[in-house]
């Protein structure tokens, strides 16, 4: 965009979506190049993680690229069926405490020890450091920055963070775990495209020279419906801050809603019925009420939807 300002019509510039973040502002069906992909294998990885936790009775904490937006974690927590994903998104306040992170992921693991598993993979979305209070994080003062200004997430180990902590809580719950962090990162960026994206970029990069040849400048090449549809660089920026607007998660869609249907997750409804809660107490050593006090906020789930928690 500042290239074409620059040149002021001399240099023709048009852009391509690519990011495995998938969170350029686009029509909400249109992806980004090279998600799909990432999303592909990186199914693939949790998959094995999931046979490797079942046979060992362990669990994987498994974080996956996504700045800020958590549609690479959740596109492979949900079709993965992965017992539980955490993205940003579902958090209204910021900062968030690390202890809500936490409880929410203890929930999960008490409520699928109560059905006699005692492993799982939870899918983590890198971004979550983000919003997280740097106050329980020891402070963040030493992460250095990138160029625009954000912090080098490589440099935060978010999985080993949360494994370490959920260990103590299990612990001082009186519940021993096994618990492994694994970063899938840049494995996935590095992949050869699958057939979606072969065909996607071919499409992209036509359209791209098209424009040019056209006589078209300063817009991202998007194929909406079927057909090339050019959107302006400057529809495409935040007036405020001056940089790309950041498509999120939609948490109000029936697909995000889908998804948490399918997560072991403590719910309301787990938490109102009398049988389910003694049974959760118990494995925790609290009485119901205790129990209930310390996850009730765990429970409250977006837009009211009850999760079922149907995960294998």
């Amino acid at each position: 965009m500042r290239l074409a300002k620059q040149a002021a019509g001399r240099i023709r510039v048009v852009h391509v979506p690519k990011t495995i973040d998938n969170d350029l502002p686009l029509p909400p069906d249109v992806d980004t190049f090279g998600f799909q992909t990432a999303r592909h294998y990186g199914v693939e990885i949790v998959k094995n993680l999931m046979v490797d936790a079942r046979t060992t009775s362990r669990w994987y904490f498994a974080v996956t690229m996504g700045r800020k937006a958590g549609h690479l974690a959740l596109g492979i927590g949900k079709a993965a069926s992965a017992t539980l994903t955490v993205i940003p998104e579902e958090f209204g306040e910021r900062p968030v405490r690390l202890q809500r992170v936490l409880d929410l992921v203890i929930g999960t693991m008490i409520k699928r020890l109560s059905a006699g598993r005692s492993d799982g993979v939870v899918v983590l979305a890198e971004g979550l450091i983000e919003i997280l209070d740097p106050r329980d994080l020891g402070g963040l003062d030493h992460v250095e920055r990138d160029e625009h200004g954000h912090l080098r997430l490589a440099d935060v180990d978010i999985g080993d963070v949360l494994r370490r902590e959920v260990t103590k809580g299990m612990k001082a719950l009186g519940l021993a775990t096994s618990i492994v962090a694994k970063n899938v990162g840049y494995e996935l960026r590095c992949a050869d495209p699958i057939p979606f994206d072969m065909e996607y970029t071919r499409d992209l990069g036509y359209c791209a020279a098209q424009f040019l040849l056209d006589g078209g400048t300063a817009a991202m090449v998007s194929i909406q419906n079927g057909r090339f549809t050019p959107i302006p660089f400057k529809q495409m920026v935040d007036p405020v801050s001056g940089r790309a607007k950041v498509r999120m998660v939609d948490i109000t869609a029936q697909s995000y809603q889908i998804a948490r249907q399918y997560m072991i997750r403590l719910s309301d409804k787990d938490l109102k019925d009398p049988v389910a809660l003694a049974r959760y107490a118990a494995l925790a050593g609290l009485s119901p009420e205790a129990f209930q006090s310390r996850f009730q906020y765990v429970g409250s789930n977006v837009m009211g939807t009850q999760s079922k928690g149907g995960a294998p």
